[in-house]
């Protein structure tokens, strides 16, 4: 045995007490996890071992999640870039969230709402390789993202095919917002589910049921977009103004303000589905011309770096500068540097582990209210350009 002990003061099981210079930095838990034993929760998992560097920013991120944003009064809008729904993502748990009431309004990719509707139809996509040769898959009509392969013909002609039917009913012959576009295609996702017995596979279908409205700040950057753009030749009245996204996403963050009510942002990815969601606030503040401070909690899953400039990588405190999150709530801010693919599932096991189910706000039956709401405040503001 060694000769060597330990000063008294390290057998405590509370070793040290800090002068105050010294407290305000050694303040937070200690890091001694447990042994991970397999018996574990996810959800204690998270808690327990995820104690540093993005693994506790998962942590917070969960936490923060669940213990405020989740809070009845809480808008909250959830960002989706990159090929998610392919992924199975939308079923595994943007899903869940929808139906837990968890997401009160989406902004994606249109690629993320066209690739769903492959679900809604029973189009099967497949686990694959990212090392196959690419001039062999299209010879023989396999199409690629990344380790996900899918029938060229039996997929992704079959879907646009039905797509294009869909475009061309009456309901569709009329400028809309996306937010109308995926509500009426969210209806037919929903048909597709009952008639093929698949529920629970369409994010749109999900979206469709529970009120919540999907919007696509890039409509024509999508095989939706394609085929709106195919049908116009040949005589559709089909229209998608974005003005009216931009409106009706602000509409839905100034009611809640105008509520005394917190509103939230869930950032999965970067791009332009992370902006869209943001700019909510400077479009009441810079265009409306209406006082307010920015969102209250901010969330996002990205490997952008923000040194490169792009918005994919801008941090919550460069956000501060645009009015986009409010800059008393940046300890409410978490970023974490992780693969959203990844993340998402662990927040929402956490988020359903943790906490209840709140009831859905359902917005999208909301939105002509919303819309004439802040009509008359645009008006109020600026009755001088």
């Amino acid at each position: 045995m060694s000769k060597i002990k330990l000063p008294r003061k390290f057998i405590s099981k509370y070793p040290h007490k800090f002068s105050k210079g010294k407290q305000q930095f050694l303040r937070g838990k200690r890091i001694l996890p447990q042994p991970i034993t397999g018996q574990e929760s996810l959800a204690d998992l998270i808690d327990g071992t995820f104690q540093a560097y993005n693994a506790a920013r998962l942590q917070e991120a969960c936490r923060l999640f669940t213990e405020k944003m989740l809070a009845p009064g809480v808008t909250i809008g959830m960002s989706l870039a990159g090929a998610l729904t392919p992924a199975g993502l939308g079923s595994a748990a943007v899903i869940p969230l929808i139906k837990a009431g968890f997401v009160d309004w989406i902004v994606a990719t249109g690629a993320n709402l066209y690739h769903d509707m492959h679900h809604a139809m029973n189009m099967p996509l497949y686990r694959g390789s990212p090392f196959v040769r690419d001039p062999e898959l299209r010879k023989v009509g396999v199409v690629r993202i990344y380790d996900i392969l899918l029938d060229y013909n039996d997929v992704l002609m079959a879907t646009d095919h039905l797509l294009r039917q869909i475009l061309m009913q009456p309901e569709f012959q009329h400028e809309m917002g996306t937010a109308e576009l995926h509500f009426l295609l969210g209806r037919y996702c929903a048909e597709f589910e009952e008639q093929t017995g698949l529920l629970d596979s369409s994010v749109l279908a999900a979206a469709y049921r529970a009120g919540v409205p999907c919007f696509c700040p890039s409509p024509g950057d999508s095989t939706i977009g394609m085929n709106i753009a195919g049908l116009e030749l040949r005589g559709s009245q089909l229209r998608v103004n974005p003005s009216r996204d931009v409106n009706e996403t602000t509409a839905i963050v100034l009611d809640a303000k105008r509520r005394k009510n917190k509103t939230g942002v869930l950032l999965v990815g970067g791009g332009s589905p992370k902006n869209f969601t943001l700019q909510t606030e400077p479009q009441i503040q810079e265009v409306l011309r209406i006082k307010e401070a920015g969102h209250d909690y901010f969330i996002q899953f990205t490997d952008a770096r923000p040194d490169t400039g792009g918005l994919s990588g801008a941090t919550p405190h460069e956000a501060v500068s645009w009015g986009k999150v409010d800059p008393t709530q940046l300890p409410d801010a978490v970023v974490c540097y992780l693969d959203s693919t990844v993340a998402l599932p662990m927040v929402t096991h956490y988020a359903l582990a943790r906490h209840k189910p709140r009831e859905l706000k359902r917005l999208y039956g909301r939105l002509p209210e919303l819309m004439e709401m802040v009509s008359k405040e645009y008006w109020k503001h600026n009755k001088k350009l």
